[in-house]
């Protein structure tokens, strides 16, 4: 009687295989564990611009990549780096030029 070998997961994570699978951006590794958020930003940028895995335009993929990173790391991030990885936002939107400020919609008063 032979053995039947079991699969060994790649990853238990969903994120790890949204990561690995999807359209998502190929980031350099450890892009997130800097401590400047420029640099963060300017990486993001780079790998946006650069990816042929991307459906979105660049700054939308590099947002949307950052978003994800903060939002599964949840509790277990500390305020520290989310207060950096946000100024990453910030840089994101200075380096894609989307200064310009929203519009207020109008509220309808009777």
């Amino acid at each position: 009687m032979v053995a039947k070998a079991k699969k060994k997961r790649k990853t238990r994570k969903w994120s790890g295989r949204v990561t690995r699978e999807s359209d998502a951006l190929d980031l350099r590794k450890g892009v997130f564990a800097l401590n400047d958020p420029k640099k963060i930003a300017a990486s993001l940028k780079r790998s946006a611009e650069h990816s042929r895995r991307r459906k979105a335009d660049p700054y939308r993929s590099a947002l949307s990549m950052l978003t994800f990173y903060i939002n599964r790391a949840g509790k277990n991030l500390p305020a520290a780096r989310k207060k950096k990885l946000n100024e990453a936002k910030d840089e994101l939107k200075k380096l894609f030029h989307k200064n310009k400020p929203k519009k207020k919609k109008a509220s309808k008063r009777r």
